[in-house]
């Protein structure tokens, strides 16, 4: 079992895991996941990068879920001659059309906002066309085949194939992958399991290696009832100041829990009533799906959908379809709750929010989600006093509150345990920051199991020795900084 990883290796955005198996039928190429780089513009720019490796000679791909970090570049990987089956959960598919069709359209809107500014500054030429559109979306989703159930078996190019629950979004899956021989886990995203919304992730079996996401793996979240305390807390206060509340959020899993938060601590009387502006439509159009496949959260809500509740609507939730109104809202007079996306604020309708509103110092930013350290909200949270969005610098007047109980990623404590079932497998780290999984490795080692980074884009033997200290030759840790705190939500 070899893997190459052009995505999620020593950086927590951009999976892709390319596995070479050795099966009865010969070698085999299948590829985990083919996700979107999303940050600063360095990270941004690997998006543009070819393929290392022959796309018509992959024999499958599996994903794990359904985050653009996960799935943002099938489009361009059927654009580059791949025509074989992608195979996912039902869920995953249908939270996959929401995910992609909305990439291509903030794409291509982008590509003609930034052409007509060029054309103005005779450059033109500089303006990098969209990575894909829709109609390459729309060939993309005719190859997704949505067979894969949880905890059933399915030969995939000789391959078997478990996939279980991750309790990180609706369908998200770890996937078991059986040859002869070994026993390989490929972990996806793995949930938190004091999440407010999704059911804990399925104790998984023994392995002979494991590939893990590391996001938090430095960390443990706080209890889901501190974090509902923090949350209310920082809300009333937010009200007292009679300004904007604004909460960048994920169109997928965040927004449903904000939502479904602010219901109760509404309903409860915890928080007053003041009106709900849920911006973003493609989390509308993603809350309909967890109607569908509500057995998967938790029994409360689960409950609730099959009573026919909706328990994601305040009672002064406000829907908002158009960029227009959306525009119109900067106009509202009087305290409000804005969530709108996304939730990096790396683009989207919170960026317009932001312009109006950051400078006031009677607005209030509560970040609900993890912010990469090069993104608007990573500088935001790290204490910058001014940032620049839409081409206008912008002073940071507004209180900020960072969150991260709501994070759908797991701590440390969650991935121990979910490594506490697999036996003495080989810990493959990736999905993290390198200071994260370098302070892994020797809580791993405690426990008796051996740990190691995977190294962006070279080739590791997933049953082999692994490397000295658990570092790929010629990699320099840097050194953690701040509050591993700020960097909250994990998507």
């Amino acid at each position: 079992m070899k893997m190459q990883s052009f995505g999620a290796a020593q950086t927590v955005t951009g999976s892709m895991h390319l596995l070479t198996l050795d099966t009865p039928g010969g070698e085999r190429r299948v590829l985990i996941d083919c996700g979107l780089f999303q940050g600063g513009d360095d990270l941004e720019a690997r998006n543009r990068e070819n393929f290392p490796f022959d796309v018509s000679a992959l024999d499958a791909v599996i994903l794990t879920h359904a985050h653009l970090d996960h799935v943002g570049r099938l489009p361009l990987l059927i654009k580059l001659g791949y025509r074989g089956a992608v195979y996912c959960t039902a869920p995953t598919a249908a939270l996959a059309e929401t995910v992609l069709l909305d990439s291509a359209r903030l794409q291509v809107e982008g590509y003609k906002q930034d052409l007509r500014r060029a054309r103005r500054q005779g450059r033109e030429a500089e303006v990098l066309p969209p990575l894909y559109e829709e109609e390459d979306v729309h060939r993309t989703l005719a190859l997704l085949r949505p067979h894969l159930e949880f905890g059933e078996t399915t030969r995939i190019a000789d391959v078997r194939v478990t996939p279980q629950r991750a309790g990180h979004i609706l369908g998200s899956a770890y996937l078991l992958l059986e040859t002869s021989d070994a026993r390989l886990i490929m972990s996806g995203d793995l949930g938190n399991r004091e999440s407010g919304l999704q059911l804990d992730f399925t104790p998984p079996p023994a392995a002979d290696a494991v590939v893990i996401e590391t996001t938090y793996a430095n960390r443990t979240h706080k209890p889901w009832a501190n974090t509902l305390a923090e949350f209310s807390g920082a809300l009333r206060d937010s009200i007292r100041s009679n300004g904007k509340i604004l909460i960048p959020t994920f169109a997928i899993e965040r927004a449903q829990v904000i939502l479904h938060t602010l219901k109760e601590l509404m309903d409860s009387g915890e928080v007053p009533r003041i009106p709900v502006f849920l911006d973003s439509p493609m989390a509308t159009r993603a809350t309909n799906e967890y109607f569908e496949f509500g057995d998967e959260l938790v029994p409360p809500v689960r409950d609730a959908l099959q009573s026919g509740e909706d328990p994601f609507r305040p009672s002064t939730l406000h829907v908002v379809p158009t960029s227009a109104e959306s525009q119109r809202l900067n106009r509202y007079d009087g305290p409000a709750i804005i969530m709108a996306g996304n939730g990096m604020m790396t683009g989207g309708r919170i960026q317009h929010h932001l312009k109006h509103h950051l400078w006031k110092p009677s607005t209030n930013l509560i970040i609900v989600s993890y912010q990469s350290p090069s993104s608007l909200g990573g500088r935001i949270v790290a204490g910058a006093p001014s940032v620049r969005i839409m081409g206008e610098e912008i002073a940071v007047g507004a209180k900020v509150h960072t969150i991260g109980g709501f994070s759908a990623h797991a701590d440390q404590d969650d991935l121990l345990a979910f490594l506490g079932t697999t036996g003495k497998p080989h810990v493959w780290l990736v999905h993290g920051e390198v200071s994260v999984m370098d302070a892994f490795i020797p809580v791993l080692e405690q426990r008796g199991l051996k740990g190691d980074i995977v190294p962006d884009r070279g080739v590791v033997d997933l049953l082999g020795p692994g490397f000295p200290q658990g570092r790929p030759a010629g990699l320099v840790v840097p050194a953690q900084t701040g509050d591993p705190a700020r960097a909250v939500g994990g998507e």
